[in-house]
């Protein structure tokens, strides 16, 4: 990966968000993640101290809400789906602004929205305070399998690559006479992209062959980024056995 390289969702800072250990904030984001999948959907004192925690980290890692918003986007299919359930599910109703709402499809949609919008406001942290360029290095110090660790540095590296040259292909039909709008061009699309995936495999080879005429084993180097300490472990996982505490309890309110 090139020096250059930086992905557009990270803010460059030194903070001490910032400056933690990598692999520490990767099991630190994933064990969040699942507290707050595993919160029962009716505990909402639960979400709500969630997300104070998050406000917290924020605050160290100097990420302001007006940065965190707009990328919030990714979220609107889930948004779309949360909205319908109310008025599809069966099971007891109760009436809200003049309409007619299921109970279940509520908490279905509170469910979905809530733990849908906590795990991509973790990922977002996660994405603001890391390089792309260190994942990998976490990952391998994290003992996970060189073959997860080698998929995830190229794809990296090329998916940006890979999105511009699909938005050059697009580019290029518009400009004979494309509308991809009408489906007498989905011939035309299907080609497109039974092109661009050729294109891929055929990229994919190349890079492979050079990485290996140079050496590589499968295994990411090790470019001297400070390994975690047990005080980088106990301070990064902080807020996370936090997140941790406020499961169990609320797994033990609900049982």
């Amino acid at each position: 990966m090139g020096a250059g390289h930086t992905h557009p969702l990270y803010r460059a800072g030194d903070s001490p968000a910032h400056r933690l250990p990598v692999e520490v904030k990767i099991v630190a984001a994933t064990v969040g993640v699942f507290a707050v999948v595993a919160t029962p959907r009716e505990q909402v004192w639960a979400f709500g101290l969630y997300a104070i925690v998050l406000l917290v980290v924020w605050q160290i890692a100097r990420i302001p809400l007006r940065w965190i918003a707009p990328r919030m986007l990714i979220e609107a299919p889930f948004f779309v789906l949360a909205v319908l359930l109310p008025f599809g599910d069966g099971g007891e109703r109760v009436r809200l602004a003049g309409l007619s709402l299921s109970v279940a499809g509520l908490y279905a949609a509170w469910g979905i929205l809530i733990k849908g919008t906590l795990g991509v406001l973790t990922s977002l942290t996660l994405a603001a305070t890391t390089r792309t360029a260190d994942l990998p290095l976490g990952l391998t110090r994290l003992r996970v399998p060189a073959l997860v660790t080698t998929v995830v540095v190229l794809m990296l590296r090329y998916v940006d690559l890979l999105a511009a040259e699909a938005n050059r292909m697009r580019i290029a039909r518009i400009s004979r006479g494309d509308d991809p709008r009408t489906l007498r061009q989905i011939g035309a699309t299907a080609r497109g992209v039974g092109g661009l995936f050729l294109r891929t495999y055929e990229r994919g080879e190349r890079v492979h062959l050079a990485m290996a005429s140079r050496g590589f084993t499968g295994a990411m180097p090790d470019l001297g980024a400070p390994a975690a300490t047990a005080r980088g472990w106990l301070v990064g996982l902080t807020p996370t056995v936090g997140a941790v505490a406020v499961c169990l309890t609320a797994l033990a309110v609900a049982g």
